[in-house]
């Protein structure tokens, strides 16, 4: 009967912090789900994947929050933020905006898996600039990067959609960005090749800041 029930992949990872890690706990937690010959994939997102029964899928997420670990969906949705490992501290490099904007957009439904990565400086080690939304903190504020490609010979930079903002202006351009994907995006279009097809200017028109 065992064999017969159905498995669904979700997303794991330790949440936003100095740098990607988990704890032992965290990692028997996963483990207590997991069979000899199973296997974790980890992915470049800084998430594991791990299959897990789908009729214990709620049971199992609760438990993994409550020893800390963050749960996210796989498939066709933004994807948790890729980020720095914050060397130079929470606060200088921030940390508190870098987790508000997560809670905001990570799991949202997209046309195509969205990827949104932050830095924390100028030095961009989360590589905002190769992702499809990267943030970068400049001094006090922080700049908004879109379309990046980091896959294939036509790999290809972001471009400086706005820069120096203030936090809150970052989250609202960010939320309608992907509002405006969702709505105008063609059947698995992937960010990227929607943002060369509609423009920079059409894009700053639409969010309207």
């Amino acid at each position: 009967m065992e064999n017969h029930r159905k498995k669904v992949k979700i997303a794991v990872n330790g949440g936003i912090n100095f740098g990607a890690k988990l704890t032992a706990k965290q990692l028997l937690v996963i483990a207590k789900y997991m069979e000899d010959q199973d296997e974790l994939e980890l992915t470049t997102f800084q998430q594991l994947y791990i299959d897990v029964f789908e009729d214990q899928k709620d049971e199992i997420i609760s438990e993994f929050e409550q020893a800390g670990l963050r749960c996210y969906p796989v498939g066709s949705f933004v994807k948790s933020l890729r980020t720095c490992n914050f060397c130079k501290g929470a606060e200088e490099e921030g940390m508190p905006v870098a987790k508000e904007l997560n809670e905001r957009i990570a799991g949202t439904p997209v046309p195509f898996t969205l990827k949104p990565a932050y830095t924390g400086c100028p030095v961009g080690c989360g590589e905002p600039l190769v992702n499809d939304i990267g943030i970068m903190k400049v001094k006090d504020h922080y700049d908004l990067y879109i379309g990046g490609k980091a896959k294939g010979k036509v790999a290809e930079s972001g471009i400086l959609l706005m820069k120096k903002l203030e936090p809150e202006v970052l989250y609202t351009a960010v939320e309608k960005i992907i509002v405006f994907y969702q709505k105008h995006a063609k059947k698995r279009e992937a960010f990227h090749k929607f943002v060369n097809r509609i423009g920079k200017e059409t894009i700053l028109k639409e969010i309207n800041i």
